[in-house]
């Protein structure tokens, strides 16, 4: 009988791709991890126990089929890996770099759960893709006929571009308004280059385009075109805009120059990195070259600012947050990595205002205790009076979150219902809204939220769309 290529989990130890160390990799935007070799991808992958019931499958949004691909992958089979895969995976090789596998995948890990460290699922999932991208296994999506119904999809991010991709494979014509000149949301403006190299994106939408997926770039819906010119001209819609209104701090100095949204500034430094010319760059305005920099946040977003804070040349970066390290909703491992490369994180501080007379010149700042739990379980901080103090600061970053744009009144839809927190009101499983023929799926639907999940709403709506768009026929045939 042939010896098994797993379970090795108790022989082989968790073994991370190698980090570039900080003081290099703090200097550019490229990716800071190494990619695997074959032999160490194949060894790494043998180390999963393939469980009677993988829970590193269960908890993915996606429910990818991990313990298959990891099989395979230790099998040299790599082929039928990435057809594994991106079966249930639209991106694969940008969920295997951007994905919090701590918290879902490898944080479930059965073998974790018994002191011998998670399986480096993300890593090489990432390795699976990146080697099909270079063997050329990658091909777009050829539907076998063609169908003459057109859907628009508002909003070029993963959840528009999951759901156009998954479409056009059942042949349908896809037209994809985005208010962008390119595509990916923030798969392309919202993460930085040392996250997701821009190439990796850049790619991917040519595929889609390849595969028959129209792109209408530089298009805001409501302005230069009517939410009703395009329900006019298609047959089903999908709204996919995600969140991208900015959540406010209030107090003395609010208005100070110097004080900016943290989309402003990552899109500004991830355009430069994809070769335009920002002028709010160039004046200064959004660099954080030779400043002390303070960010406000404690989430994934707060930690792509401080970084790319750090690769811009400040002098110092400070991020505030009002809780404590272990109840961060951010990344531990991001935070790890940006401990790593200077960043300062000053705990249980929330700001009160800031100083300065036009230009920002500090943040005042109250420290925080933690009281008792809120609803969701939290604890809640609490200001401790009498500890104010004062941060230097002569650029400060608001990450605190972001919130939906008000859509019924943009686009002049009342009838689009939305629920109490702005998000479009739609039906759990099959993504309806209250306009027949229109759908939504990613942030815009469950609020500010992961990537993956955008993926898994794309393609479940794009399913519920052929069902809408099959049914017409039905009803049309009659």
């Amino acid at each position: 009988m042939a010896e098994t290529k797993m379970l090795k989990f108790v022989n082989v130890e968790r073994d991370m791709p190698e980090k570039r160390v900080p003081d290099l990799r703090k200097n550019d935007y490229d990716e800071i991890y190494q990619q695997y070799a074959s032999v160490k991808a194949e060894e790494q992958a043998s180390r999963c126990s393939q469980c009677g019931v993988p829970y590193c499958q269960s908890h993915c949004p996606l429910h990818n089929n991990i313990p298959d691909w990891l099989r395979l992958t230790a099998e040299g089979r790599l082929q039928e890996a990435y057809q594994i895969s991106q079966d249930t995976n639209t991106f694969p090789e940008i969920c295997g770099r951007i994905c919090p596998q701590d918290r879902l995948c490898e944080g479930n890990c059965v073998i974790e759960q018994s002191g011998h460290g998670t399986v480096t699922i993300g890593s090489v999932e990432k390795y699976i893709t990146d080697t099909a991208w270079e063997k050329g296994w990658v091909k777009p999506n050829a539907p076998t006929q063609e169908r003459s119904e057109d859907v628009a999809i508002i909003g070029a991010g993963p959840a528009g571009l999951a759901a156009a991709d998954r479409l056009r494979k059942a042949g349908v014509q896809v037209t994809v308004y985005d208010r962008y000149d390119r595509a990916g949301g923030l798969l392309t403006y919202g993460i930085p280059g040392f996250k997701l190299e821009k190439d990796v994106v850049m790619r991917r939408n040519e595929l889609l385009a390849e595969g028959g997926v129209k792109f209408v770039m530089n298009t805001n819906v409501g302005e230069d075109i009517s939410f009703a010119d395009l329900r006019a001209k298609h047959d089903a819609i999908l709204i996919a805009t995600g969140v991208y209104k900015s959540r406010e701090l209030s107090g003395v100095g609010s208005g100070n120059k110097g004080i900016v949204k943290a989309l402003d500034y990552l899109t500004a430094s991830n355009r430069v990195n994809l070769g335009d010319t920002v002028p709010e760059i160039e004046s200064g305005e959004l660099s954080a070259a030779g400043k002390k920099v303070v960010v406000i946040g404690g989430g994934d977003t707060a930690m792509d600012c401080v970084r790319t804070a750090i690769r811009q040349g400040a002098t110092s970066v400070k991020c505030l947050y009002r809780r404590d390290k272990k109840n961060m909703p951010g990344s531990q491992r991001e935070t790890q990595n940006a401990e790593e490369e200077g960043v300062d994180f000053v705990w249980l501080s929330a700001p009160k205002g800031f100083t300065g007379e036009g230009d920002v010149t500090g943040v005042m700042v109250s420290k925080m205790r933690l009281g008792a739990p809120d609803a969701s379980g939290r604890q809640s901080p609490e200001e401790i009076l009498g500890a104010d103090y004062k941060e230097d600061a002569d650029l400060v970053i608001k990450a605190l979150g972001f919130s939906p744009e008000d859509l019924p009144t943009l686009w002049g839809t009342p009838e689009l219902e939305v629920t109490r927190w702005g998000t479009v009101k739609s039906d759990f499983t099959t993504h309806a809204t209250s306009i027949d023929g229109v759908y939504a799926a990613g942030d815009i639907e469950r609020g500010a939220s992961l990537v993956v999940w955008a993926i898994r709403d794309g393609r479940e709506a794009a399913d519920s769309i052929l069902g809408y768009l099959n049914a017409q026929d039905v009803v049309a045939a009659e």
